[in-house]
């Protein structure tokens, strides 16, 4: 396993959109996300990064082969913004952890460590004071919780990352057990940085 993390950005970016997409759909079916995605909205979804300046898309490689994504921006920049439930403190100086996505097989190697050091890094560059993202919820009891599944919010926390208290997002997209979209709720996450 020979791990490498990096920043893409324009014809690297390109060369590879449809592997992140493909990525971000296969990691995106497993619990609490259980999305049903599609290559038409992903390549439409990354494309935002790539033609926005201060985003930054970061890639995680084994050899050749793209094995985790990160993405962030700004959170007065994202789409996402015009989604949320209550007031996100400090927005206008927020960068917005988007994602990190990262195949099973690589996890706890430093990898998930390495994005948000890269996206706290690139907030720190464009005069940003905090940093945030957002956590999909679902219930103790869902039908598809694997068993023994444990949420990230001890590694979260170790960050210095800590629940926002009445600030959700509101998404909708379509589960994989379902035949149709419906609304989920996430909670941020925020620490100053």
């Amino acid at each position: 396993m020979t791990l490498t993390v990096e920043a893409l950005t324009g014809d690297a970016f390109d060369a590879v959109l449809d592997d992140l997409a493909q990525l971000r759909i296969e990691v995106f079916r497993a619990f609490p996300y259980l999305y049903d995605g599609d290559m038409v909205y992903e390549r439409h979804y990354l494309r935002s990064y790539r033609n926005n300046p201060r985003a930054l898309l970061v890639a995680a490689r084994d050899g050749d082969k793209i094995v985790g994504a990160a993405t962030g921006m700004p959170f007065v920049d994202h789409a996402d913004a015009t989604q949320i439930i209550g007031a996100l403190p400090h927005a206008e100086q927020t960068f917005y952890c988007a994602e990190s996505v990262l195949l099973p097989g690589y996890r706890g190697h430093g990898i998930g460590h390495r994005f948000f050091d890269l996206r706290e890094e690139q907030a720190r560059k464009l005069g940003l004071t905090h940093c945030a993202f957002c956590a999909v919820i679902r219930l103790e009891d869902h039908a598809l919780r694997p068993t023994g599944y444990a949420p990230l919010d001890p590694f979260w926390r170790k960050r210095g990352y800590a629940p926002v208290p009445d600030v959700m997002a509101e998404f909708t997209w379509t589960d994989i057990d379902q035949e149709s979209e419906s609304k989920k709720r996430l909670q941020f996450w925020q620490r100053q940085i």
